[in-house]
């Protein structure tokens, strides 16, 4: 199970690696550069680790070794820089505003602002929107502290909370909680917390449950997990499944025993995470990028450095399922590898 230095170990690697790249860049004649920045989440999150591996993977400077020769397998000329982010909300509204070149979102919240529905209803939708590719699921998971007696989401009722920071996708997860069991925002004591500021929070006896949607195991969790004092609250029931009725996006998932210390399996749901760009984005280099994800180098680094890289799997049914369209570049992998039709 990995542990938070195992986290922070990831972190730096992809940090140094992004400076060994953007060395490499400064030396080179500037026209043979490519700058590509990659939107990832909040640092104590999994996307901000895995995002920088994909960066990385992504990388393939002046003077870098051929990549059939032991050296980068990813585009020519381009050096792609993991940015942390406040999330997905944050994520999609920078690629709107072409600030971001490319970003991990959650697929829902890809779904409703490619569409204009959900969360984007009356906002107009993100019409430059595009998939690359369906990476790995993130799972809703609700902590609460023992003494607050939480053991469903109708018992978060005047109960000090936090489903993230405003730009998150988490929030929007946990208003859909709440309007599912029946309870409205005023009847909870809402906070805005990002993930790490909620544990210190809950450690220190002022808050009573946070949200967290990410892959498991969370090293933040399982640290607090092995001090004792939590539960996963389970998200079950018929409240439960009435959402994975009317947001297929969803899909149930179970937090297995022993993930978290001794805590007992948990049932939950996931979501999947999106690699998404913008329209503009050239065919060509979309493509290029595409197959590097894909690169049989790129997935045997990413399963030894990371178990969640290990989960990004390349699924003609999951690229079906993005729910929203395909970048013409992507697309044009995926029909070249025989995926796509």
């Amino acid at each position: 199970m990995p542990s938070m230095p195992l986290l922070r170990r990831l972190a730096r690697r992809a940090g140094w690696a992004v400076l060994a790249l953007t060395a490499l860049a400064c030396s080179a004649p500037a026209q043979e550069l490519r700058f590509f920045q990659l939107g990832t989440g909040p640092t104590g999150e999994t996307r901000f680790p895995v995002g920088g591996l994909i960066a990385n993977a992504l990388s393939n400077p002046p003077g870098s070794r051929e990549c059939d020769k032991g050296g980068s397998c990813g585009v020519p000329g381009l050096v792609a820089v993991a940015k942390s982010t406040g999330g997905s909300i944050a994520n999609v509204e920078a690629i709107a505003q072409r600030r971001l070149d490319a970003a991990l979102v959650q697929a829902d919240i890809a779904y409703w602002a490619y569409h204009g529905t959900g969360i984007y209803k009356g906002k107009g939708a993100v019409a430059n929107l595009r998939g690359i590719a369906m990476l790995y699921p993130e799972t809703l998971q609700l902590v609460a502290r023992k003494e607050a007696h939480i053991a469903s989401v109708k018992d978060l009722r005047g109960k000090r909370v936090s489903f993230g920071d405003k730009e998150s996708g988490s929030l929007v997860h946990g208003r859909l909680l709440l309007e599912a069991f029946a309870i409205t925002e005023k009847q909870v004591k809402l906070s805005y917390l990002k993930p790490g500021a909620a544990a210190d929070a809950l450690a220190a006896g002022t808050l009573d449950a946070f949200l967290v949607v990410d892959a498991w195991p969370v090293p933040a969790l399982s640290e607090m997990a092995k001090a004792g004092g939590i539960d996963i609250v389970p998200l079950a029931g018929p409240e439960i499944e009435g959402m994975v009725r009317r947001y297929p996006f969803f899909q149930p998932d179970e937090i297995v025993a022993g993930t978290y210390g001794a805590l007992p399996a948990v049932k939950s749901l996931a979501v999947g995470i999106a690699l998404v760009t913008g329209a503009e984005q050239d065919d060509k280099l979309i493509y290029g990028i595409t197959k590097a994800l894909w690169h049989p180098s790129t997935r045997k680094m990413l399963t030894q450095s990371s178990p969640h890289g290990a989960r990004i799997n390349l699924d003609a049914t999951a690229i079906e399922k993005m729910g929203i369209q395909v970048h013409g570049g992507a697309s044009a992998y995926y029909f070249d590898a025989g995926l796509l039709r």
